[in-house]
């Protein structure tokens, strides 16, 4: 039977998370619930590329399956879309190669993170970003971004309990736009500690709030000690982006 490779769409705000909790109805549940009916009653597990927290978006999150029964194409790209909640959707299907393994095989990953910096809330938006009402200095925090970028050990950067056997990340990419009204951070790295994108964000926004110097990230990373670095940014402002892989290649190194 085919191996297929799923893109799927969602709100976090309607899960607990990716992952299957007892807390609630997870994007993982939602998915393999819909796949079982699809699939006559049989189970198929959902391998995504990753976790995401309560509360965190995703536009291009990529989940694997390997069900016994063949369907074809269409029943993944339009049939699993009227089994699933309206919060998941799947918005690409391909055929991927014997034994692909969305998490492993995965190269890469880009999220981008958005801060509404007004004085008013924005009720349109506040599902979608971090109202920050203190004026955020763009040029300083794009200054602290830069000292981020490349191979760093990013222990300052994770969440207290992250059971990550290494902590040494590859930063490709740390952007940092202004909107109009909204702060834009697009971070893309070839793996991600737990929290680190919005442990990255909590940090920059103290630097554009002028509360911590631009030029203290080298510092901040020496020390590795979480307590230094800035506030976890909230989930809502939050999605995971795109998941890069090459199935050509296959699974990295």
């Amino acid at each position: 039977m085919p191996t297929w490779k799923l893109t799927l769409e969602y709100d976090g705000a309607a899960f607990c998370g990716w992952q299957i909790q007892a807390n609630g109805l997870s994007v993982q549940q939602a998915v393999e619930e819909a796949l079982a009916r699809l699939h006559d009653g049989e189970p198929v597990k959902a391998t995504a590329s990753g976790r995401t927290d309560a509360g965190v978006h995703a536009r291009g999150q990529v989940v694997s399956i390997a069900p016994t029964r063949g369907l074809p194409k269409a029943a993944y790209e339009r049939g699993l879309n009227t089994l699933l909640p309206p919060a998941v959707a799947v918005v690409h299907v391909e055929p991927a190669p014997e034994g692909f393994d969305a998490r492993r095989w995965a190269h890469g990953k880009r999220y981008v993170y958005r801060v509404l910096n007004a004085k008013h809330p924005s009720p349109l938006r506040a599902g979608r970003t971090w109202l920050v009402h203190q004026k955020l200095e763009l040029l300083a925090m794009r200054r602290a971004a830069k000292a981020l970028l490349g191979e760093h050990d990013f222990s300052a950067m994770r969440a207290s309990d992250c059971q990550a056997k290494t902590t040494v990340r590859k930063l490709r990419r740390l952007d940092v736009e202004q909107q109009g009204d909204e702060f834009v951070f697009t971070v893309e790295a070839t793996a991600f500690l737990k929290h680190m994108v919005r442990n990255l964000v909590g940090t920059l926004v103290e630097v554009g709030m002028g509360r911590r110097d631009a030029d203290s990230m080298p510092a901040l990373l020496a020390s590795g000690d979480r307590t230094r670095a800035g506030r976890t940014a909230p989930p809502q402002g939050l999605c995971l982006d795109e998941v890069f892989y090459d199935l050509a290649k296959g699974r990295p190194d």
